[in-house]
């Protein structure tokens, strides 16, 4: 015969199973429930960027080409996109997904907190730029208006993100990139990177091993069907074309065009002169302060003063100071050279 503490035993325990599965907003059905609710939301959000940006380069997609594109359960996919219909963010036309106003709209929103995201990364925070991406990735599902409407005042409400990208205002309106795709020109184009794609990674990842700024003029000196070759701040340059692809170059007038050799500090070698032009618009918040805090600043004087036996750091002589750096820092540093190198500098 069970015992009467047996019973009440069984009771408190079944209570407190009750209250860990079923507790109002905490318990464990309610957050797999806004667990999925999420997870349907952050998928939807994909989708309509998808669908943005495929319209935005004038392509079409269908049902297909969405499923195919993601890892994501196929039935999942197909849920998402009928609650998207009923909510009118897209409609179908000739098989096609297109998207309404609403989802346009909607799709905007959601490109606006990615890039000031990777805005904010670039200049507040040491994430290297490899990361800048998955980061906003994540972050753009998490910010409601007013979070984004603060983190824009916070960053001064810019107009491009760090790869060249326009951050849709908060009325939707969205600033046209001009140039075109480097392939587009023939040799001897002069032009500056004005734009460089982040998508797809395999890519983006090959143009940032070569160190390419957005700001950066290149001069193009050979482009074929297999290779493009071009100068830019003293260095030669050869990507494939669907690599260079992904850089949007616009081309410089010719009054635009002037005759100063510029080139890396991280090129000068021992007994040349030169100058500093400026610091690379890639180069961005704490670095840029604490470079420009050492003296680095437009038209000063400078040549190497020491080498560390492994050549990094060195030393560079910046008004009657020496100032050791790493070449990895040198690299933002744009210079001109000069045959002679005054005593004094400014």
């Amino acid at each position: 015969m069970t015992s009467p503490a047996t019973y009440l035993l069984v009771f408190i325990l079944s209570t407190l199973l009750l209250v860990v599965l079923f507790y109002p907003k905490r318990g464990i059905y309610w957050r797999l429930k806004n667990s999925f609710k999420n997870d349907t939301k952050i998928l939807i959000e994909d989708i309509l960027k998808k669908l943005y940006h495929a319209e935005n380069e004038g392509n079409s997609l269908n049902t297909n080409d969405i499923i195919s594109s993601t890892n994501i359960r196929q039935i999942r996919i197909l849920e998402s996109i009928a609650e998207m219909e009923a909510k009118e963010l897209i409609s179908f036309k000739n098989g096609y997904i297109k998207l309404t106003d609403n989802g346009m709209d909607y799709a905007l929103r959601i490109i606006r907190v990615h890039r000031l995201w990777e805005k904010y990364l670039s200049e507040k925070t040491g994430f290297d730029k490899k990361d800048w991406h998955g980061i906003a990735e994540h972050m753009e599902h998490k910010l409601d208006t007013n979070q984004t409407k603060e983190l824009a005042l916070n960053l001064g409400n810019p107009r491009f993100d760090p790869h060249g990208d326009p951050i849709p205002t908060e009325f939707g309106e969205v600033e046209t990139i001009h140039g075109k795709p480097m392939p587009a020109f023939k040799e001897g184009t002069i032009g500056r990177i004005q734009h460089i794609e982040d998508e797809p990674e395999i890519i983006y990842q090959q143009i940032l091993a070569e160190d390419l700024h957005i700001g950066s003029r290149v001069h193009i000196v050979e482009n074929n069907d297999k290779r493009i070759v071009f100068h830019s701040e003293g260095e030669e340059f050869i990507l494939a074309p669907i690599v260079a692809n992904n850089i949007t170059i616009l081309e410089l007038l010719k009054e635009e065009i002037s005759e100063e050799n510029i080139f890396r500090l991280s090129n000068l070698k021992e007994n040349e002169h030169a100058k500093i032009i400026g610091i690379s618009n890639e180069c961005r918040g704490e670095m840029r302060r604490r470079l420009l805090d050492l003296g680095f600043v437009k038209n000063t004087k400078i040549k190497i003063d020491l080498i560390s036996p492994m050549s990094n750091p060195k030393s560079y002589l910046v008004r009657d100071t020496s100032i050791a750096i790493r070449n990895e820092q040198a690299k933002y540093i744009l210079i001109e050279k000069v045959n002679e190198y005054a005593n004094s500098n400014k």
